[in-house]
């Protein structure tokens, strides 16, 4: 079905401050997800709120909790997300290090403790929007390991996700590379399992360790693995954002003692710079320019309309389903639904919110 983007925030909105008692934390995780929607990113869209349902009625996702300085050294800022809603708490941690930023050209964020912060590109967005290059390295512990390394058939990590943003010039808009450093992502083999279609070549194994198009392995048991992306190169991405993102911040790498059943934490090492700390914003961006212009003058292969940019999809995605709604397969809807009916949304506010 088709919705806009008005009645699914509206419908997220009202489930999540009806279970959670905290209206501005829902509407600001609500614009979040729907965001992610409109990107093109179904995985880290409106269908993970029933899993955030779920967190805070077993007690892992604590709705009311924000972002704690833990230590600042200069420009060096550590912070605890004490399991506080991750579009709230990394919001308020992003910004703590846009102020650093501004007032010492850099900052470096290690935030640890916080329930899924959802999609990454909306922090590198942020910083970026506030004039400064930002790179996040983010890792996840979630009640299963996901992703198996290079060369294994069990998985022993999750999708560790890789962002950078550096701000848009006078000629072209923002660079924005957001990426899962699994082949895929967990959530869109989510997405393709409940509309029961196969996923991308070699995205997945299965539990023998044999490439796999079937969705199901990562649902169904015997389970299998994603894969990453790029072989052996995808596996040093994922190690290094573990490890950046999860034992430098003291929120830990991906290890079972770390993990339990509903909570899916979200780990971050985040870097702010300014790109005019040397006084050459000018010529930098200009730099950019005539180089976005060389790499896109490439003439376009079969079957394709342009070379886009990182960031393009995304644009041309959002325009889209502002305009003529927000795509959302007929299981993940059944999901939200019965999400909204399990906190107490009467059906005439499912009703009145639909039609409306």
């Amino acid at each position: 079905m088709l919705i806009s983007v008005e009645r699914l925030t509206e419908l997220v909105e009202t489930t999540l401050r009806q279970g959670t008692g905290n209206a501005d934390g829902a509407a600001k995780v609500a614009r979040h997800l729907v965001e992610a929607n409109l990107m093109g990113h179904d995985s880290h869209g409106v269908g993970v709120s029933p899993l955030y349902m779920e967190s805070v009625k077993a007690g892992e996702l604590h709705p009311d909790a924000n972002a704690e300085i833990v230590q600042e050294k200069g420009p060096f800022l550590q912070v605890d997300g004490n399991q506080g809603f991750g579009q709230v708490v990394a919001r308020q941690a992003m910004e703590m290090a846009i102020e650093k930023a501004k007032q010492s050209h850099i900052a470096v964020l290690s935030l640890r403790n916080c329930f899924h912060i959802g999609r990454i590109g909306a922090w590198g967005t942020m910083a970026a929007e506030a004039g400064f290059i930002s790179i996040h390295y983010v890792n996840v512990l979630s009640p299963n390991s996901l992703v198996a390394p290079f060369g294994g058939r069990e998985p022993r990590f999750t999708t560790n996700p890789y962002c950078t943003a550096i701000p848009a010039t006078d000629r072209h808009p923002m660079f924005l590379l957001d990426m899962a450093t699994s082949t895929i992502a967990q959530g869109k083999t989510r997405v393709a399992y409940n509309k029961g279609v196969e996923v991308p070549e070699n995205s997945l194994i299965d539990h023998e360790g044999n490439p796999t198009n079937d969705p199901a392995v990562m649902f169904e048991e015997p389970k299998g693995a994603l894969r990453t992306m790029g072989q052996h190169k995808g596996f040093g991405m994922a190690l290094i954002c573990d490890i950046l993102g999860g034992s430098f911040s003291g929120g830990g790498a991906y290890l079972p003692d770390r993990v339990v059943e509903s909570r899916v934490v979200n780990n971050m090492l985040a870097i702010l710079i300014d790109p005019d700390v040397f006084g050459g914003a000018d010529e930098f961006f200009g730099d950019i320019d005539n180089y976005t212009d060389w790499v896109k003058s490439s003439p376009p292969a079969p079957g394709v309309d342009a070379v886009m940019f990182p960031g393009e999809p995304e644009r041309k995605s959002r325009a889209d389903r502002e305009a003529n709604g927000i795509p959302v397969d007929d299981n993940t809807w059944d999901q939200l639904l019965a999400s909204a009916r399990d906190v107490g949304v009467t059906e005439e506010q499912i009703a009145r919110i639909i039609s409306a």
